[in-house]
């Protein structure tokens, strides 16, 4: 038999550095957290805000968070299972609800910091690329930086409709356009129309109306929650419409009221000084010398 080397070798064990536990779990991407938590020394203590956007099966969440030397900290937070109090009453997981859900948190965030009023964002938008710019007289823009986690950043993904949503909603986030649906690599243009087209749901409304001609089960089926409250593909655009300036009205947080018991805490068994063992071995005698 041919020699082999040994490729993992007591010496190699003994130096093995265990990845953290959270790579381990393939949860967090810490070269992209690196870059998006260090802040500059020169700016001592000040905390730098991210806009953590993620999306599960049926709801979005959008937070402003801070790391400190103790973890993270959200300040603020919004979700898309709010927005049927605005008025969006289905698809809750799409393009035009993730930016719904960022303008959400923009416009809780700077109220919640009183800059509502000093930075208001684009409320009517038209599609175009634009940022928040700082006011002259009062102080700059809110800033934070889009955190999209292990989501891939594919042209048009709905991670951008949050983060387009939060820029539209007053909070300085640095982007260009080459990210958002309708981008042409080649001319290295957008196409605003389309752009506007998701923000209000009109490709969702197109696609209602296709499916309608051509599959009416299947459209009853993937449409059941619209149907249901009565949204037909004419409607779908106000309806976006409308929850945008109800947004913007009444931001603000209602807490949920909670249906059934609360759960119960851990048992906690308190340890037993001495005559209560010494009562506990004398209860145990007399049951075994009962049952003889």
């Amino acid at each position: 038999m041919p020699f082999v080397k040994q490729q993992k070798n007591k010496a190699y064990f003994k130096r093995y550095q265990v990845k953290y536990r959270r790579r381990r779990e393939g949860k967090t991407d810490y070269y992209a957290r690196k870059r998006l938590v260090v802040q500059a020394k020169n700016k001592y203590n000040s905390p730098k805000y991210r806009l953590v956007v993620r999306f599960t099966n049926k709801d979005i969440v959008c937070q402003i968070v801070y790391a400190k030397l103790q973890g993270d900290f959200v300040l603020s937070a919004a979700y898309a299972h709010e927005l049927p109090r605005y008025g969006i009453k289905g698809g809750l997981t799409n393009w035009a609800a993730a930016y719904a859900t960022g303008l959400l948190l923009a416009r809780r965030t700077l109220a919640k910091l009183g800059l509502a009023d000093k930075y208001e964002g684009f409320a009517e938008p038209d599609g175009t690329i634009q940022l928040v710019e700082a006011n002259e007289e009062g102080p700059r823009p809110f800033k934070a930086f889009l955190d999209v986690g292990l989501a891939r950043t594919s042209t048009g993904a709905r991670v951008f409709g949050a983060m387009k949503g939060a820029s539209d909603g007053g909070i300085f986030v640095p982007h260009s356009g080459n990210r958002f649906p309708g981008f042409d690599i080649e001319t290295k243009t957008n196409d605003d129309e389309l752009l506007r087209n998701y923000i209000y749901g009109v490709h969702v409304a197109e696609y209602m109306e296709y499916l309608e001609e051509e599959d009416e089960e299947r459209y009853k089926k993937q449409f059941a929650t619209f149907i249901k409250n009565g949204i037909t593909s004419d409607k779908v655009e106000d309806m976006y419409a409308e929850a945008h300036e109800a947004i913007r009205a009444d931001p603000s947080a209602k807490p949920t009221t909670k249906h059934g018991k609360p759960a119960k805490g851990p048992r906690r068994y308190l340890p037993l000084n001495k005559k209560q063992r010494l009562n506990k071995i004398n209860q145990a005698k007399a049951a075994f010398e009962a049952s003889k």
